[in-house]
């Protein structure tokens, strides 16, 4: 740990993630925050599809989706996922993996309202994962949903956040000459303490 100083110098993994999360603010062109989330089905076969991250908690990371998609029942089913956010302008990538519970609160009702109208109108709307027959029937669905919840629409039963307490980080950032700096953060359970590694590129 000795030679681990600059942007991965500190004792807290949440901190440096959002320290970097906050460069990548600054120079990424879109959506900085989304994270390639991987699972895997029953059958132990694995998906990787992007999400956005809407939080890094002081022990936890934060995303939201339906509750009845492929991903939610890969989700709840593992009870385990991995994530890999990647900044091409900053030539960093942050990557994690852990233990998921559900974020079905009040903290997921104040995200889905501070979400647009038109987003949230969308998530009642949408049958995530499922087959559809034309976009123009999701914009029906759409239409018919605007009619019925009005402008201050409820976050439905079937929508709500996933929270992923890691048990292992990796920050790692381009070196020259593929020569890249890696530093492993891991822990046994989220109670015990982090031991960091530096790992070969």
């Amino acid at each position: 740990m000795s030679d681990r100083s600059g942007i991965f110098a500190g004792e807290d993994p949440f901190a440096i993630a959002r320290s970097w999360l906050s460069e990548a603010e600054e120079s990424e062109i879109n959506d900085p925050n989304a994270i390639a989330l991987s699972t895997v089905d029953a059958d132990g076969l694995p998906n990787c599809r992007m999400v956005l991250l809407k939080e890094i908690e002081d022990a936890a990371f934060v995303f939201y989706t339906n509750y009845e998609s492929a991903k939610a029942q890969e989700l709840d089913g593992a009870g385990k996922a991995a994530f890999v956010m990647h900044w091409k302008s900053l030539r960093r990538q942050v990557r994690a993996r852990g233990i998921i519970t559900r974020e079905n609160g009040p903290q997921a009702d104040e995200y889905y309202k501070s979400r647009s109208l038109k987003s949230r109108l969308g998530a009642w709307a949408s049958a995530q994962s499922r087959p559809l027959s034309s976009r123009g029937a999701l914009m029906a669905e759409v239409a018919k949903v605007t009619a019925t919840k009005g402008s201050n629409p409820d976050r439905p039963p079937f929508w709500g956040g996933y929270r992923l307490t890691p048990l292992e980080i990796e920050f790692w950032a381009d070196g020259a000459f593929r020569l890249h700096d890696r530093f492993v953060w891991r822990r046994e359970t989220p109670e015990a303490l982090w031991t960091v590694d530096r790992l070969c590129p």
